[in-house]
């Protein structure tokens, strides 16, 4: 009796020494105590925004606060705006586009309490990234790493300043990459999503990984409460690097340029287009004298593949495209007649202004028209494949008035406030003509398909 007991002992401390790896959590302190030092607190001072009947927002009571959406980008005074790191020694930082647009003025707190004024080197709105830079030399610095390697389970740490608080650290682990945010700007941004804790304020701030590497950064939260909810997504670094260098080099950023609306194919598009499983981007439009036209590509193609790099979210497309050169030559793998098939297409450049980045020397809005919307005239061509007689097309749509009415990119606009849309000059007056703060209905045809939407109007 006693061998067994004490067999049995033998088994089951050997069982518990095989779980080292499961009982142990990494420790964060030395990463944190040499990553610190770069991490910024960036504070803003923007004009008062006007809110419900012309009211500055301090004057409504904080009861009715909660039954407005709040916006990233609202227009209201006071510190914690947001962090930030610095990538160069002699002061260039990287932070969120949100933290610093429209800021009249902008404080960068440093780790040992140093304060300096920055300017904007360069914004860019589809990435949600700008480029800063503060006076001085023998910064500290992050060490930049790979966002192409993470997979889902790796530990990653937050450095931020939620809610004001500085040099806040949180942890968890990468839940899933390549995620494509529905409210996001052309889907150019293939974000991580983590389950680290992020709250207003971190944004811009870095996830590293356990070698003290920047690996993405904190930009957007999912929530219905305003606070964490377990969902944090962060901007790839290899991503914002690259778009970091064209804003430090131009001010701009340049991305390819398909010019395609496609869209997702489930299990019974996939069945009746020949594929064996669900994948894929699904080829809904051509635009006229577009790279894709000019390249072959007609509407019902599937595109498979992007230079080699398998398109199995319809969302992938995009986030290839965008990073492309332009001029470039690429290679689509295509099912067309339940044939797959080759084409090179030669990439376009989409146009700078056209994506919302802008320099301070900019001199064209950074977010499109009043309402945040780039639109277009129609050709007759158009107008036969939208089977319509009237409208301009939204070429792209931006954080606004426009977005939140749920106006999207593709959309044919063909009425507003009740008058008939003929051109772009005609609807850019009328918007311009509106006061703000009154409601408007919009009638839009989305794939042949028309319908109302409410429009409230923002202030001149």
């Amino acid at each position: 009796m006693k061998k067994l007991i004490t067999l049995a002992t033998l088994l089951m401390v050997g069982a518990l020494s095989a779980f080292p790896v499961w009982a142990e959590y990494p420790q964060f302190t030395a990463l944190v105590k040499k990553a610190s030092p770069a991490v910024v607190n960036i504070r803003t001072t923007r004009a008062p925004s006007k809110g419900l009947e012309g009211l500055d927002e301090q004057d409504v009571p904080e009861i009715f606060k909660r039954f407005f959406r709040e916006m990233p980008d609202r227009r209201a005074p006071g510190p914690g705006a947001g962090s930030g790191f610095i990538i160069e020694s002699d002061g260039y930082i990287l932070t969120n586009n949100h933290v610093v647009d429209g800021a009249e003025e902008i404080i960068v707190a440093l780790s040992d309490r140093r304060e300096r004024e920055a300017v904007i080197v360069g914004q860019d709105a589809l990435s949600d990234l700008a480029v800063l830079k503060i006076e001085g030399e023998d910064f500290p610095t992050l060490d930049m790493g790979s966002s192409d390697n993470l997979e889902a389970g790796q530990w990653v740490v937050a450095i931020g300043s939620p809610f004001g608080f500085e040099h806040s650290v949180t942890a968890g682990i990468v839940s899933a990459t390549g995620r494509s945010l529905p409210e996001n700007n052309g889907n150019y941004v293939p974000f991580i999503q983590t389950d680290v804790a992020i709250n207003p304020g971190n944004s811009g701030g870095p996830l590293l990984d356990l070698n003290g590497k920047v690996v993405g950064i904190n930009s957007q939260i999912f929530t219905r409460s305003g606070g964490f909810m377990g969902l944090s997504f962060a901007i790839p670094i290899d991503v914002a690097m690259e778009v970091a260098e064209q804003l430090k080099e131009k001010g701009v950023v340049s991305r390819g340029w398909l010019g395609v609306l496609i869209q997702r194919v489930d299990r019974d598009l996939a069945e009746s287009f020949g594929l064996d499983r669900p994948a894929g981007a699904l080829v809904t439009q051509v635009f006229a004298d577009s790279p894709a036209e000019a390249g072959g590509l007609r509407e019902g193609d599937i595109i498979l593949s992007f230079n080699g790099d398998m398109i199995d979210l319809s969302s992938d497309l995009p986030h290839l495209v965008g990073r492309t050169r332009a001029e470039s030559v690429a290679t689509l793998e295509i099912m067309r007649s339940g044939k797959r098939q080759q084409l090179k297409v030669t990439i376009g450049k989409l146009d700078d202004v056209e994506v919302g980045s802008r320099s301070n020397n900019a001199t064209s809005a950074a977010n499109g028209n009043r309402v945040g919307i780039d639109i277009v005239d129609l050709e007759d061509q158009d107008k036969q494949r939208f089977e319509i007689s009237r409208g301009v097309l939204v070429s792209q749509v931006y954080p606004g008035a426009a977005r939140d009415a749920g106006i999207q990119r593709g959309d044919v606009l063909t009425d507003f406030d009740g008058e008939a849309i003929s051109n772009a000059e005609q609807l850019e007056t009328l918007i311009a003509a509106l006061p703000g703060g009154i409601a408007v209905h919009i009638r839009i045809v989305r794939n042949k398909r028309p319908q109302y939407l409410a429009l409230k109007m923002p202030a001149k």
